[in-house]
């Protein structure tokens, strides 16, 4: 295996493990999801390798992106000043390339099973949903954040959630940015299994070990049936999320948004 930066990676008899170490809160950017569809690819060409488990250390599964960060939010107010120049694809590499890579993970051939001990929240929910399955506990909160921030949800969420716990379900955790806790979110299908916390990646680990107890070429054929244009819906969705996501970055409402979270307030909302 590998040696990464900010993922653990080993193989444990047929099952690939990919842990997050980025503790406590995990956030991610286009580092962290390049490195995980690296090392997804890395199983996909190791024919040992049936299934894999995607964990974090730390309190929080993945927080998703970090608003709060100085060096993102010097990059927003770049790409902001784009946009208000009538130009924003000069400079929205960073961003797009985020999501080509979030796609590569979609195209991953096995079986991967998520172990959702803490927070999913925001594009930390949408990397949870890549996965096949999710195991989790009732400390486990998932939640689409995006419009509490004045955003668009992103990493292909508005295809994969619908899809997931239907429409309707999933029309309200977007317009309420709500906390879906670990019983409702295996109530609505978002989860399949709750576990007691400390028990969640050893029973991600049984249940990718009974996925890897079959047909390798049966589980290829069957996965790439099952997921048949998953990857090509996604990159569409993630070209419209993108759009969307890089208007309402350019707002106030935004700003307020971000700046409302990060003091634990209700934000004051302007619609400009």
């Amino acid at each position: 295996m590998s040696t990464y930066k900010d993922i653990g990676v080993e193989k444990v008899g047929h099952v690939g493990t990919i842990e997050i170490r980025r503790p406590p809160l995990n956030f991610f950017d286009i580092s962290l999801i390049n490195q995980i569809a690296d090392a997804l690819d890395e199983f996909d060409r190791d024919v040992e390798i049936r299934a894999s488990v995607l964990s974090a250390q730390g309190k929080a599964f993945c927080a998703g992106a970090n608003f709060g960060d100085p060096a993102r939010q010097a990059q927003e107010a770049r790409e902001a000043e784009q946009v208000k120049k009538g130009d924003p694809a000069d400079n929205l590499g960073p961003i797009s390339h985020l999501y080509i890579q979030a796609v590569r993970i979609f195209r991953a051939k096995k079986p991967i099973v998520a172990a959702v001990q803490g927070a999913a929240i925001g594009g930390g929910l949408g990397l949870a949903v890549s996965a096949d399955f999710r195991v989790t506990c009732p400390e486990a909160r998932f939640s689409a954040n995006f419009t509490k921030l004045g955003f668009h949800p992103g990493f292909g969420l508005t295809v994969t959630l619908p899809e997931l716990i239907g429409k309707n379900n999933a029309e309200l955790m977007f317009y309420t940015s709500r906390r879906v806790t670990g019983e409702e979110a295996v109530k609505w299908g978002l989860a399949n299994e709750l576990v007691p916390q400390d028990q969640v990646k050893a029973a991600a680990m049984k249940l990718a070990g009974e996925i890897a107890e079959c047909s390798p070429l049966g589980l290829l054929s069957t996965r790439a049936t099952m997921r048949n244009g998953l990857a090509d819906r996604v990159m569409a969705a993630t070209n419209h999320e993108l759009a969307e996501q890089t208007r309402l970055r350019a707002t106030e409402d935004f700003r307020e948004g971000v700046k409302a979270t990060e003091e634990r307030r209700v934000a004051n909302f302007k619609g400009r």
